[in-house]
């Protein structure tokens, strides 16, 4: 869940101490921190690993990405709060999210009940609906980017998908996102990425949350990008009711795909009260170990 610091690795990144590896990927890092001079909230704070070399189009990119994910204010995601794309390592911070991401809580506790699907997708699609007003793009809206906290789903990584994610490439014929997770506008290369295509991501990220598996999965990666391309979603395990307003994500004219806005309508025409979202008791128990590892990684740490 959280584990110790890699060997060798400084204990500063900025202005915060680290506490603990969250996790990592081909580029990157991300530790649970805390600022080292302050008020002790906890955030994650993602970095490039030390490894790498970075040229100057990274450095601008991931500037430019910063500038974007700054840009947006929404309480279905996990806000900013610094970076800085000069350091010799580049880094950015964001609120702790103490919760499991959609893909651990599926994988551990099976795929959720209808009325928390809705819920949940309500959710995420206000978050689109937010990026969106401030000329956002996700871009790789997956279940890996989808964190559970207590008050309801947090979307990550938005706004620095291309900084960062290792399968974001801006060459000729390289697609950007994740297999499974992306539209027919991401095969033809990012410059053809509309709002619309995270409406796309979305209705398979709901596909995966009502039934375990994602609506394309398959084990070869030409058939994933065959079947995304002709429509050929796997809907039948999910449940009827949520069937058509996944079907309507999942066209291949973005044209004719609900906005976020109305999407959330549909989902969920009541809003929940604040701070009663209505997970499960499997992902209720998962939430309370995150914040126990996360309170304990920090008490063992010397301030």
């Amino acid at each position: 869940m959280i584990q110790p610091l890699p060997p060798g690795r400084a204990r500063l990144t900025g202005p915060y101490q680290l506490l603990g590896l969250l996790g990592a990927g081909g580029m990157g890092e991300v530790f649970l921190a805390r600022p080292a001079a302050g008020p002790p909230a906890l955030v994650a704070l993602k970095t490039v690993r030390p490894d790498l070399d970075l040229d100057d189009g990274f450095r601008v990119r991931f500037r430019r990405e910063i500038a974007a994910a700054e840009a947006v204010r929404s309480p279905h995601t996990a806000a900013l709060v610094g970076g800085d794309a000069s350091a010799r390592l580049p880094w950015l911070a964001t609120e702790y999210v103490p919760g499991p991401s959609l893909a651990e809580a599926v994988a551990r506790g099976g795929p959720l009940p209808e009325p928390v699907v809705r819920a949940l997708g309500a959710g995420l699609a206000l978050a689109l609906a937010d990026m969106h007003a401030v000329r956002v793009l996700h871009r790789d809206l997956k279940p890996g980017n989808v964190l559970l906290g207590p008050d309801g789903p947090k979307v990550i990584d938005f706004g620095i998908a291309q900084a960062f994610d290792a399968t974001q490439l801006t060459r000729t014929g390289v697609v950007v996102g994740s297999p499974g997770y992306i539209s027919p506008e991401h095969v033809n290369g990012s410059r053809a990425l509309v709002p619309a295509s995270d409406v796309f991501c979305l209705g398979a990220v709901l596909a995966f949350a009502a039934t375990g598996r994602g609506p394309f999965d398959d084990s070869d990666m030409a058939a994933v990008i065959f079947r995304i391309s002709r429509g050929e979603a796997e809907l039948s395990r999910v449940p009827p009711a949520l069937r058509p307003l996944i079907e309507a994500c999942l066209r291949t004219d973005p044209a004719a795909r609900p906005t976020p806005a109305r999407l959330a309508d549909l989902l969920l025409p009541e809003r929940p009260a604040p701070g009663a979202f209505p997970w499960t008791a499997a992902v209720r128990g998962q939430l309370a170990a995150h914040a126990a590892a996360a309170d304990a990684c920090a008490r063992a740490v010397a301030p």
